[in-house]
């Protein structure tokens, strides 16, 4: 279910496109340049209406539920595209809402990253919040994405944990396991130790919107005869960041570069060179048996070489702040985030 939306501070309406009808916030009275927010995996929009309200004069704010999750439609993920289908949706959007500024965070980071890769002049500004490597999550080695193996050994679907994705399944409000919707948001949506407060509630429900299955989170799985034994599939969420399926290292070809700003956290273990989701870095720490050596994919190293090549962006680092600096650093982030709305 969708979590419950004050009609007084943002409103929720269906938007039909040409692909599908989706989910878009907004906040009543606003008015000016429009910035659309792109959310992350196993969340919806309710996980940007604090950052939207918060904005103040002079700009639009939108967020809008990618499919399968939140509010719109649950069309299949065909992930041999990489992330195109959500990425196409959005575009689909930006035929209504002309072009915007852009705030892509983790999955939503890649989605951002492909939106300006085929359609530039659509993008004033974009941010990246956390976002996923540009060679996708996991499977990888080096600052160039090499891949481990031929067949994306070590991503894509196979790679979520089981129990966490049946207590997604059943709906599982409490606290009562390490693998519950709610301890993964505590443990490592945010920096541990992090008062959400009232919104707590309204998070998980957000997590809970999301679509279980093949076609949509976690995604199908291969076996594969290189350790950890399981490769991309060519459904779902995971395998459309899987870098059999997603590479976006070309985005200094683009013309015009719109200017990009890099927000992350100093404590995000999702997103990180020694990311607690990555099977590779599992295996080091022993958590995954059978280790090959295999190293860990260093998603920030190659985040900033790509960035680099592409020239206009920067860099900020938000002390204290997990994977949702938003979240846990809203003041920090805002600020950011306004001064280079405006340039």
């Amino acid at each position: 279910m969708t979590p419950p939306i004050s009609s007084e501070t943002v409103t929720a309406e269906r938007i039909r496109t040409d692909r599908l009808t989706l989910n878009v916030l907004s906040v009543p009275g606003s008015s000016g340049e429009p910035v659309l927010f792109v959310h992350g995996n196993v969340s919806c929009s309710a996980f940007w209406r604090s950052t939207m309200i918060s904005l103040g004069e002079g700009f639009q704010p939108y967020a809008v539920d990618l499919r399968g999750f939140g509010g719109s439609d649950p069309e299949p993920v065909d992930a041999s595209r990489g992330v195109r289908d959500y990425s196409d949706d959005v575009l689909a959007l930006l035929d209504h809402l002309g072009p915007v500024h852009l705030v892509g965070w983790s999955l939503g980071g890649g989605v951002v990253m492909q939106v300006l890769r085929d359609r530039p002049a659509a993008v004033r500004t974009l941010t990246l919040v956390n976002p996923v490597s540009p060679y996708g999550f996991g499977g990888t080695t080096g600052v160039d994405g090499v891949l481990n193996s031929p067949d994306g050994v070590g991503s894509g679907g196979g790679g979520a944990n089981p129990e966490f994705v049946r207590l997604l399944r059943e709906g599982d409000r409490s606290d009562g396991s390490p693998l519950s919707p709610r301890s993964v948001l505590r443990a490592t949506y945010v920096a541990p130790g992090t008062d959400l407060g009232e919104e707590e509630d309204a998070f998980v429900e957000s997590m809970l919107s999301t679509r279980i299955g093949d076609d949509h989170y976690p995604g199908d799985a291969l076996p594969s005869e290189a350790w950890p034994n399981l490769a991309p599939g060519k459904r779902g969420v995971l395998n459309s960041i899987a870098p059999t399926n997603f590479r976006i290292d070309d985005l200094h070809e683009i013309d015009p570069k719109p200017p990009i700003l890099w927000i992350r956290g100093d404590q995000d273990v999702i997103v990180s060179d020694t990311s607690l989701f990555d099977l590779a870095h599992l295996g080091a720490i022993g958590a995954v048996p059978g280790w090959d050596g295999t190293p860990a994919q260093p998603m920030v190293t190659q985040t900033r070489a790509v960035l680099e090549r592409y020239g206009a962006y920067r860099e900020m680092v938000v002390e204290g702040a997990g994977h949702g600096p938003h979240l846990d650093r809203p003041a920090e982030f805002r600020a950011a985030l306004l001064a280079h709305l405006r340039g």
